[in-house]
């Protein structure tokens, strides 16, 4: 009967079309009463969207059943930018200090001015992939953008506030992964006759043999090295000084420490270090300040500058004739060298602090490919040499 009302718990579903920066968006939405107000006496009504009829009256169907068994509870009427200021003040407490700046960063210089005013309820899918859409920023950083508006929502989910994560079924851009360039056997050699004599003749021997991260090289103490048994243990990582929380050290990139078996020729390496150590302590006398313990150091004692390993690191990888040559290719050198030596992922995973041995292979799948079919060919080689066949 036309100009009835609806009954409590009572609802109604139709398609809408809006259009938004000139495109067209098509959506389902519900409306349910969910009571009435006791100043005006009006009905109170609640909405739901989605892209399907059916999932938008299973919302319908939800509702009408906690508002007959009186258990609904109204939406809190949130806006984007209100939940966010919640979030980055509230629960962000679990991560690293520089994880927390690089999310507050991405909420408040993209987030916040596209969609802050966005009531909370009513920021739909589509919403989300045109924001996405519109971030004129390198895959990598709309992925990252991504990740802090999902997690955001989804912690939103978990307190009530929405019913799913609007997030959810984002199309991202795609992400091209990086060419690895590790270090041949010529170029390894020529780096480590480059490195003699200079102040970082033992860290580099100590990043192509072990695969540390420069951070944990950086951060290595003494108390972490084990002579005797050629044991390091990474638990700590040197983070820059722009990126450090109240203290000088972090949790490694994982989140957790490990310990590595390293070879005999790093032990040498380090104790090399520690007489050289020993020396400029005795050269700066009173000067000398190493609270920590540090491992590498400058002239005086003090935690190396991140910028000034990567400078000189650049001279000497110039005077070996490998100006392209990072720091971080050691590391890739390091991962692949194992392989070639016959460790298996897991080990190699292990040793690198990767989380996952997937991962490890997915990094390194096309050497691992490459020694394979070497490993095939000597196969075929000793099957005609050695058996006649």
């Amino acid at each position: 009967m036309a100009g009835r009302k609806n009954a409590k718990g009572g609802g109604t579903i139709r398609k809408k079309t809006v259009t938004r920066n000139g495109r067209e968006y098509t959506y389902w939405e519900a409306r349910i009463t969910t009571g009435r107000d006791p100043g005006t006496g009006k009905q109170v009504q609640r909405s739901f969207t989605g892209k399907t009829q059916k999932e938008v009256r299973e919302k319908l169907q939800a509702a009408a059943v906690e508002v007959n068994q009186g258990t609904y509870t109204a939406p809190q009427r949130l806006t984007v930018r209100l939940w966010l200021d919640v979030w980055t003040s509230d629960y962000l407490g679990g991560l690293k200090p520089c994880t927390v700046r690089t999310y507050k960063t991405a909420v408040n210089t993209h987030i916040l001015p596209a969609l802050g005013s966005v009531k909370l309820e009513a920021l739909h899918p589509h919403i989300v992939q045109e924001f996405i859409n519109g971030l004129e920023l390198a895959p990598g950083s709309v992925r990252l953008v991504y990740q802090v508006l999902h997690r955001a929502m989804e912690k939103a989910v978990d307190l009530g506030y929405l019913s799913q994560n609007p997030a959810k079924r984002c199309s991202l851009p795609r992400l091209a992964r990086k060419e690895i360039h590790p270090l041949d056997d010529k170029q390894v050699s020529a780096l480590l006759e480059a490195a003699k004599g200079t102040p970082l003749e033992y860290l580099v021997q100590a990043a192509l043999f072990t695969g540390m991260r420069q951070s944990e090289l950086l951060g290595l103490t003494w108390d972490c090295v084990d002579m005797e048994r050629g044991i390091i243990s990474i638990n700590k990582q040197l983070p820059r000084p722009e990126q450090r929380g109240p203290g000088l050290f972090a949790t490694p990139k994982s989140g957790k420490g490990r310990t590595i078996t390293a070879a005999p020729l790093v032990i040498r390496a380090l104790q090399a270090q520690k007489r050289r150590q020993a020396e400029m302590q005795l050269h700066v006398g009173p000067a000398w300040d190493n609270p920590h313990g540090l491992v590498f150091t400058n002239e005086i004692g003090a935690p190396m500058s991140q910028r000034t390993v990567e400078y000189q690191f650049r001279r000497i990888a110039a005077a070996a004739g490998l100006e392209c040559v990072r720091f971080h290719d050691t590391r890739h050198t390091y991962a692949v060298n194992a392989i070639r030596a016959g460790d298996d992922i897991k080990t190699v995973q292990g040793n690198l602090g990767h989380a996952t041995a997937a991962f490890t292979l997915d990094r390194y799948a096309h050497f691992t490919e490459a020694m394979c079919q070497d490993s095939a060919a000597r196969m075929e080689a000793f099957a005609k040499d050695v058996l006649n066949l």
